[in-house]
C-alpha cells in the first residue's frame, strides 16, 4: 500500500522564495491612468487646432508633457522588476537581502495607517493629473484650471438634475411602496403604559424565579460582563396555550420599566418577497433606538413558530383540549377520550394524527427568518451616518457601536417547529417550559381571580375545584370564574357560589347539552353503555377519579364518563394503561353481556382507543410480551431472520406478528372485563337506572350509587333493596326485548324507593 502524501499548507509570505504575484489590474492600473491622461491631452491639442494632424498632436503632447512619459517608463520598469521577482527566486533573494530596509521602514506603520497613506497618495496623483488635463482644456495653469472645474459642473447641472430627478423619482416610488407595506404588526408600549407586574402572574413561580435573573442582568449587565461573561439576550417560553406566556413577557417590561415591543404573529407574512426582511430591519432599528434611550428594551414575538415553522411536530403531540375537538376517536356516542388518562389521550392523538405528517413551510419565509437570525447575532454595524460614511471617507476608523440592551422573548406551543439556528445559544440562550400549573399553582390562580369578584367559596371548596381541574391553565381558570359569575347573575345573584363554579366547569368542558329526548330503549342502552365504563373505572382504576357521568346528548357525543387524576403524576405504568384498556373495552363487553351478544356502533371509538394503547404498549413502551421496539425495528428495517425476503415481506411479517400479539392481549383483557362486569351486574344496572333518572351524576354520586352510600345529591342506599333491584332487572329485560323488536318497553322506569332501614 502506498503512503499517502502529506498535505501541505499555503506558504506564508515570509517563507516564499519569490515575490507574491500581482493581479492583472494591479499590474496595469497606473499605466492605463497615464495612457488615458496622455490621450486626453492629445485630443485637447487636436480640438484646439483643427489643422493639426493626429500624429502631430501626439508628437506635440510628447514634447510638452515628457514628464508623463517618464512616469510611465518608471512604472514599466517597476512592473518589470516585480515580474522578475515573481519568476526568479535568486533575483528576489538578492533584492530582499540587500534592500530589505525599505520594507522594514514601511512596515513599521500599522496596516490601517499604510492603507490610508497609500489612498492619500493615489488620490493626490489623480487630482494632479486631472489638474493637468483641465489646464490643457482651459489653457490655464493647472491649479487655476482645477478651480474652474466647478463652473463647468454648474453649467451642466440642470441636465444632470433632470436625470437625477428621474432616477430618484423611480427609486422613491419603490421605496414608498415597500415602506407602506412594511408598516404594521409591531406595537410599542412605553413604561408608563404597562401596569402588569410579576405579582399578577400566578401559578408559574418556578419560571418567574429564573426570569428575574435575566432581568437582573438586563438592569446591571456589569455584574456578569466584568467577569468575562455576556448577558443572555434571548428567552423562549414554550408550553400549552393559555398558560401565561404573553402575560409573563408583559410583566417583564413592567418590572424593568423598559419599553415593551409586541410583534404580532402575522407581522412578517406578506404578499411580496422582501417586505418581511424590511420589517425585520425596521423593527431592530427601532429596538436599538429604544435601547439607547431607555437603557434597554423588551421585545416579544408571540407564536414564534410562525417565523420558522418547519412542519408539524412529530414528538410532542397536541394538547388535551385541542385534541378532543378534532379527533374522531372522541366523536363516538360516549365521547371516548374523557375517561382516559391524559397521557393515553395524548398518545392516541399523536399516533393517529401527528406521526408521519408532512411539514409545511414557515409563514414568515426563509428570507425573513434569515434576516431575523442575522439581527439577533450578526455583526453590529457602526451607528450613525457621520460615523459610518464621513469618518470612513476621511480615512478614519469608525467608532465601535454601543452595547444594545435588547431582551428578546419568544413564545410558542410548538418549540419543535422552530429552526435550530434560532434556538442556538447566542440567539435564544434560555428556554423555559410554561406548563400546566401544579395544584398549588391552580389554587393560587383561583384565589387570584376570585379576589376580583364577590364569592362565598371556602378554602376547602377552592382546593376542591383546583383538584378536579387538573389541566386548567390561567386562561381557563379566568374563563371559568367569569362563566360562574354570569351564571350567578342569571340566577339573580351577584356573588359566586359553589354550584355556579360546578356548572361553569361542566359548561366549559362539555358545552351546552342539546335539548333532545332519546326514545326509551335507546336511553336505556346509552345508560348501560356509560354505566359499564363508570363501574369498570371505579373498580379497577386508582390513578384516575370519575369526575362526572351523563347521558345528556352533547354536540359530538350521546353520553360520557369524564375522569380526572386525583393528584399530579409524572410517570405512567403498565397497570395503569391496562386499566385504561379495561375501561375502554367495558362498553363492548357490557353491551354484549346485557344485550345478548349484540352491540352498537358506539363502541368504535372505544375499540380504537384500546387498540392504540395496546399497540404502543406492545410495540414501543416495553409493556408487552416482547422487549424490542417495533418503531426501531421498522426504522432500521429489521425483521425476523430468514434472509431472502424482501423489504415489503419483512415489514408485512412484522406487522402481522405485532397485530397477533395486540389481538391476543386485547382478547385477554376483554375476557377480564366481562368477568368484572358479570361480578358487578347489579351495580351496572343500578348506575344505569340512576343515569336515566338524573341524566347527569357527579363523581361522588357515581361512587355513592355503586357503593350504595349517601352521595352529595344522590342517595345510593335504595339500591341495596333486593326488591328494587328486581324491578330494575325486570325493566332491563323489557328494554332488551323492546330493543330487539324496535318498540316501546312494556315496563316503565322504576321510581326510587326508600330503603326500609332508612
Amino acid at each position: 500500500m502506498s503512503q499517502l502524501e502529506k498535505p501541505t499548507s499555503r506558504l506564508r509570505d515570509s517563507d516564499r522564495k519569490t515575490r507574491v504575484h500581482l493581479s492583472l489590474y494591479d499590474r496595469v492600473k497606473f499605466l492605463l491612468l497615464f495612457g488615458l491622461t496622455f490621450l486626453v491631452l492629445a485630443w485637447s491639442s487636436l480640438a484646439q487646432n483643427p489643422i493639426l494632424s493626429f500624429q502631430d498632436a501626439i508628437n506635440e503632447t510628447a514634447r510638452s508633457k515628457s514628464w508623463l512619459i517618464i512616469l510611465a517608463v518608471i512604472e514599466v520598469v517597476r512592473q518589470i522588476h516585480f515580474l522578475i521577482a515573481e519568476l526568479l527566486s535568486p533575483y528576489h533573494g538578492i533584492w530582499t537581502k540587500y534592500f530589505a530596509f525599505v520594507d522594514t521602514q514601511v512596515h513599521r506603520l500599522s496596516d490601517w495607517t499604510r492603507f490610508r497613506l497609500s489612498r492619500v497618495v493615489k488620490w493626490l496623483l489623480v487630482v494632479f493629473l486631472l489638474a493637468v488635463i483641465l489646464g490643457a482644456v482651459y489653457k490655464e495653469p493647472p491649479i487655476k484650471a482645477l478651480f474652474l472645474a466647478p463652473k463647468a459642473f454648474l453649467t451642466a447641472l440642470p441636465m444632470l438634475g433632470q436625470l437625477l430627478f428621474a432616477v430618484f423619482f423611480v427609486i422613491i416610488q419603490f421605496g414608498a411602496i415597500f415602506w407602506f407595506l412594511s408598516r404594521g404588526g409591531v406595537d410599542t408600549y412605553f413604561p408608563d403604559d404597562i401596569r402588569t407586574r410579576f405579582s399578577d402572574v400566578w401559578g408559574q413561580d418556578h419560571v418567574l424565579n429564573r426570569i428575574r435573573e435575566n432581568l437582573l442582568f438586563l438592569e446591571t449587565p456589569e455584574e456578569i460582563e466584568k467577569h468575562g461573561g455576556y448577558v443572555p439576550g434571548g428567552i423562549l417560553l414554550w408550553g400549552p396555550p393559555g398558560t401565561g406566556k404573553t402575560l409573563m413577557a408583559e410583566s417583564m417590561a413592567g418590572e424593568t420599566g423598559k419599553p415593551f415591543v409586541f410583534v404580532d404573529p402575522g407581522a412578517f407574512t406578506n404578499m411580496f418577497m422582501g417586505v418581511g426582511v424590511l420589517k425585520v430591519k425596521s423593527l431592530f432599528r427601532k429596538l436599538r433606538k429604544l435601547a439607547l434611550r431607555y437603557g434597554g428594551v423588551v421585545v416579544f414575538f408571540d407564536e414564534a413558530d410562525s417565523l420558522g415553522n418547519r412542519g408539524i411536530v412529530t414528538s410532542g403531540g397536541p394538547q388535551r383540549n385541542s385534541t378532543m375537538g378534532q379527533t374522531s376517536i372522541f366523536e363516538s356516542n360516549c365521547h371516548g377520550g374523557t375517561y382516559l388518562s391524559e397521557s393515553a389521550v395524548s398518545a392516541i392523538a399523536r399516533e393517529k394524527f401527528v406521526m408521519g405528517a408532512g411539514g409545511g413551510g414557515g409563514g414568515g419565509g426563509m428570507g425573513t427568518l434569515q434576516a431575523l437570525l442575522t439581527e439577533l447575532s450578526g455583526l453590529k454595524k457602526p451607528r450613525g451616518f457621520f460615523n459610518r460614511v464621513v469618518r470612513r471617507t476621511l480615512g478614519m476608523r469608525p467608532k465601535n457601536p454601543p452595547k444594545y440592551r435588547i431582551l428578546v422573548v419568544m413564545a410558542t406551543n410548538m418549540p419543535e417547529a422552530l429552526d435550530e439556528a434560532l434556538l442556538r445559544p447566542g440567539r435564544i440562550d434560555r428556554m423555559y417550559r410554561v406548563g400546566y400549573p401544579s395544584k398549588a399553582g391552580r389554587v393560587r390562580t383561583y384565589e387570584g381571580y376570585l379576589s376580583k369578584v364577590s364569592h362565598s367559596l371556602t378554602a376547602e371548596e377552592i382546593d376542591k375545584i383546583a383538584t378536579i381541574t387538573p389541566y386548567a391553565t390561567g386562561a381557563t381558570i379566568k374563563d371559568t370564574i367569569n362563566e360562574a359569575l354570569i351564571t350567578a347573575i342569571r340566577n339573580g345573584r351577584t356573588s359566586i357560589e359553589w354550584s355556579d363554579i360546578v356548572k361553569a366547569k361542566q359548561q366549559k368542558e362539555l358545552g351546552p347539552s342539546e335539548d333532545v329526548e332519546y326514545i326509551e330503549r335507546e336511553r336505556h342502552a346509552i345508560a348501560v353503555h356509560e354505566a359499564c365504563h363508570a363501574v369498570m373505572a371505579h373498580r379497577t382504576r386508582q390513578h384516575m377519579a370519575i369526575d362526572l357521568a351523563t347521558i345528556e346528548k352533547g354536540s359530538d357525543y350521546l353520553g360520557m364518563v369524564a375522569s380526572i387524576p386525583p393528584d399530579d403524576q409524572f410517570t405512567r405504568w403498565k397497570s395503569e394503561y391496562q386499566s385504561d384498556i379495561l375501561v375502554s373495552l367495558a362498553s363492548l363487553a357490557g353491551e354484549r353481556m346485557f344485550f345478548k351478544d349484540d352491540n352498537s356502533s358506539g363502541v368504535s371509538g372505544d375499540l380504537e382507543s384500546a387498540t392504540t394503547i395496546a399497540s404502543l404498549m406492545e410495540g414501543q413502551w416495553g409493556m408487552g410480551s416482547t422487549i424490542s421496539s417495533h418503531a426501531s425495528n421498522r426504522r432500521f428495517e429489521m425483521g425476523s431472520p430468514g434472509g431472502g425476503k424482501g423489504k415489503d415481506d419483512t415489514e408485512k411479517q412484522m406487522r402481522m406478528a405485532l397485530s397477533d400479539r395486540i389481538e391476543e392481549n386485547l382478547s385477554k383483557l376483554l375476557i377480564q372485563a366481562e368477568d368484572i362486569l358479570r361480578e358487578n351486574r347489579n351495580q351496572v344496572l343500578a348506575l344505569a337506572h340512576a343515569l336515566e333518572t338524573y341524566k347527569t351524576l357527579s363523581g361522588e354520586d357515581v361512587a355513592a350509587v355503586i357503593d350504595c352510600t349517601q352521595g352529595s345529591i344522590v342517595d345510593g342506599r335504595p339500591y341495596l333493596n333486593p326488591a328494587f333491584l328486581a324491578e330494575i332487572e325486570k325493566y332491563h329485560e323489557a328494554s332488551v326485548i323492546a330493543h330487539q323488536q324496535h318498540r316501546v318497553p312494556d315496563v316503565s322506569l322504576p321510581l326510587i324507593t326508600v330503603h326500609p332501614s332508612l
